[in-house]
């Protein structure tokens, strides 16, 4: 909130829910933070600057000043006049600060529900077509908390695409998120006039907030499918489903499906879908099921409840909204299959890149793993364009170049166009964990062999892979929040001009996730090989389910009686709590991006974590137990303004030994979400630092996000480490707070479920797991301050 004197000026991230007729639109001239700054140096007070985090890729980032009338929107907008004459009198001098650091002040106008991304994809589309050809679109409203406002807005809007030859095929309006929205017809002629930010079209329509493109849905690649070992069918019965896989139409008789799943067609789109194309829901489902079947793993115990989103061709249906798709499938979820805790959702929009604002995609996600305790897992989005590598002049000298050089090059290469290589819509969620592709797979050296003939970007380095969609998130959070395997990418080079051009090569069996595969060539049941982010967020749910059993086992109906909220936080915390940047590849980014000099750590970080999250995850790790670790959790409900304080013992063994140890601990949380204003997260929770780190001889690891950064979202992790002796007294206890912030919008009453996972390690000494055990039986429990 903005005040000034007797007024009230309200800035928010996301001009969602506002009324146009009074909003003001900045265009930034660099980063919002100090815009902000300058704001604030004019007087008016900032509540909550971090949300304001600005995109330091944008060009020009956007801010919106909600007024309280249009006597100070025109006050303002004569300042701005006036100051670009310099001609601002006493007592306007404050806002020169602010002006100077802007490229553009104006009343929301057509050109600002037309975004500049969405228009290039609708020029696209309307190319060579005829005047009266219809292109289907999504017109967005201004989300009108009444009924009656909410129905003649509609109608205002309807009569303007019917006056124009257009059809409204679908509506939806979703209160809890804020979403009021149709997807109509409209010919030609009618778009052309929306491009031209004619304010008598469509774009022009006070009750419009943005026009889209339709959602389209991103796919994958499933290749050289080959006939798989003999499976048996399932002999042990399953248990009931706590996983939901939300995707394309799956071959549900496929040997290593049919015993596994359970099909629950919600929108009728399986008899529509031909059996050889369903390749989406088949490979997700089968990486959930058996992982990369390179690897042969041991299959789920629990069947998997699949609802189809996508039909014919991997597509969402045409006449349909995908927000409202999925609203309607989880609500359906939670009628039909009571017990799931886990979703996966290994899909996005293709037209919607991330670019500051939430779609509404993300928000319903936030909503609903809020309201019903659902941890959705959601893919980061592949951007599969060209990549120009400037380092090298044709193929030859980059197939040749030194291993470290062409690491170098290609962690150049894709910074240089970090801007066009953002996450995919609805991987900015703040509730859920966003998953990218680590260069990671189980490929064996006979069949690695088959991609000599590829370029291998990152060899021997853990990496994201280059066509994996790159961060930050929402108020500059970290995403993805994990990097799982999405096979070792490799590159070919496509194109030679002053550089060289590479590209993604796609999966094979030389470089890929052996999945099950529709029929091909007349045969059935065929295994094939995928890639990609999608498979890395369904192996992040297969991980997920793994810890889930493992837990059920240990603690069976204590576990399972726990209430589906802290069930999924707590998944949530162990998931990404293994999580840790590759130091190899940590090092070459803060080399080679930078920024290079004294004080810009935490900017050398920034560019770590765009491209590495937290870190990358391995499996097995998440769920072993090994003589020289100790993992402990632990999740509660915090009150407003409270703290818990988590007791972790420290073992004997670890005391006056002189080598590396570490204390790390992850906190997840589910906000409640205020869509439309700046303070979106509603609630923020944080672990204090311990009073125990000197004692132990720890301190903040400096190759992992600092306590500022892990601060954004709705994870927050640290980790501390340290070579020196630690002093460790009888009974010694390590006493970790979980603190509640200040709610940042509305005062939330509700107390909020947390989940909290630590880890003591001292690797090689083999005493610690035992004598932890001995301390901590029943497991750990948090207790309120």
């Amino acid at each position: 909130m903005l005040a000034r004197g007797g007024g009230a000026l309200e800035l928010r991230a996301d001009p969602t829910a506002l009324a146009p007729e009074r909003l003001l639109v900045f265009e930034v001239r660099g980063a919002i933070a100090p815009f902000a700054e300058a704001i604030r140096r004019a007087g008016l007070e900032l509540v909550d600057e971090e949300e304001l985090a600005g995109d330091e890729d944008d060009k020009a980032p956007v801010a919106y000043l909600m007024v309280p009338d249009l006597v100070a929107l025109q006050n303002i907008a004569s300042m701005w006049r006036r100051w670009r004459a310099g001609q601002l009198v006493r007592g306007e001098t404050v806002w020169a600060d602010v002006f100077e650091r802007l490229r553009d002040l104006r009343t929301w106008g057509p050109a600002d529900r037309v975004q500049p991304h969405d228009a290039d994809i609708l020029a696209a589309e309307i190319e060579g077509l005829v005047d009266n050809d219809l292109i289907r679109l999504e017109i967005e409203l201004v989300f009108r908390a009444g009924e009656p406002a909410a129905r003649d807005a509609e109608a205002i809007v309807a009569a303007a695409v019917a006056a124009r030859g257009g059809l409204v095929v679908s509506r939806a309006r979703i209160p809890e998120i804020a979403y009021h929205a149709l997807l109509a017809d409209l010919p030609v002629w009618a778009i052309q006039e929306v491009l031209a930010h004619g304010p008598g079209g469509i774009a022009g329509l006070e009750p419009v907030i943005y026009l889209r493109p339709q959602s389209v849905a991103t796919g994958i690649e499933v290749d050289e499918p080959l006939v798989p070992d003999p499976v048996a069918h399932e002999a042990r019965p399953l248990g009931t489903p706590i996983l939901a896989l939300l995707d394309g139409v799956p071959v549900a008789g496929h040997r290593l499906l049919v015993d596994h799943i359970t099909l629950d067609d919600t929108f009728d789109l399986e008899p529509g879908a031909l059996v050889a194309q369903r390749r989406h829901g088949t490979a997700m489902a089968s990486l959930i099921i058996h992982g990369d079947r390179n690897r042969r793993e041991p299959s789920l115990p629990r069947r998997v409840h699949v609802i189809p989103v996508m039909g014919n061709g991997d597509a969402f249906p045409h006449d349909r909204l995908v927000v409202d798709l999925i609203y309607l499938a989880v609500l359906q979820l939670r009628e039909t299959a009571p017990d799931v805790v886990i979703v996966n959702l290994s899909l996005g929009n293709a037209h919607r890149p991330f670019h500051g604002q939430l779609s509404p995609w993300a928000r319903l996600i936030d909503r609903l793993a809020q309201r019903f305790g659902l941890l959705f897992i959601v893919s980061g989005g592949n951007q599969t364009n060209d990549i120009g590598v400037p380092a090298y002049q044709n193929s030859i000298a980059f197939e040749d170049a030194a291993e470290p050089d062409r690491v170098t090059a290609m962690v150049t290469a894709i910074n240089n166009i970090a801007a066009d290589r953002r996450l995919l819509s609805p991987a900015e969620t703040v509730n859920g964990i966003t998953v990218g592709a680590c260069n990671d797979d189980a490929v064996s050296p006979a069949d690695r062999a088959l991609a000599r003939v590829l370029v291998d970007p990152f060899p021997g380095r853990r990496m994201a892979n280059p066509s994996s969609a790159l961060g930050p998130g929402f108020a500059n959070a970290v995403k993805p929040d994990i990097l799982m395997p999405g096979s070792r990418e490799h590159l070919r080079v496509v194109r030679t001009h002053a550089h060289i051009d590479v590209r993604s090569s796609g999966p094979a069996r030389g470089a890929g996730l052996r999945v099950a595969a529709p029929p091909a060539g007349g045969r059935e049941d065929l295994d094939g090989y995928t890639s990609g982010t999608s498979a890395a967020a369904a192996l992040a749910s297969r991980t997920c389910h793994r810890i889930h059993d493992a837990l059920e086992a240990a603690y069976g109906d204590e576990f399972l009686r726990l209430p589906s909220i802290n069930r999924a936080v707590l998944l949530k915390a162990l998931l990404i709590h293994p999580a840790r940047w590759p130091e190899d590849m940590a090092e070459v980014i803060r080399r080679t991006i930078g920024p290079i000099g004294r004080g810009q750590a935490s900017r050398q970080k920034d560019n770590i974590r765009r491209f590495l999250g937290f870190g990358c995850v391995d499996a097995d790790e998440a769920l072993a137990c090994t003589a020289d670790r100790a993992t402990f959790f632990a999740t509660g409900m915090l009150a407003r303004d409270r703290t818990a304080t988590i007791e972790v013992p420290v073992p004997a063994a670890i005391g006056g030994q002189a080598r590396p140890h570490l204390l790390a601990a992850t906190l997840a949380w589910f906000t409640p979400v205020s869509p439309g204003r700046k303070s979106y997260r509603s609630c923020k929770l944080r672990i204090l630092d311990p009073d125990e780190t000197e004692a132990l001889a720890i301190k903040a690891h400096s190759n992992q996000p600092d306590g500022n950064q892990t601060n954004r979202g709705t994870v927050f992790t640290r980790v501390w480490a340290g070579d020196q002796a630690p002093a460790v007294t009888p009974n010694m206890t390590v006493a970790l707070k979980v603190q509640r912030e200040p709610d940042q919008a509305a005062i939330i009453d509700e107390p909020i479920a947390y989940g909290l996972a630590v880890t003591l390690a001292m690797p090689g000494e083999l005493r610690l797991y035992n004598e932890v055990v001995a301390r901590i039986a029943p497991p750990v429990r948090a207790g309120g301050a």
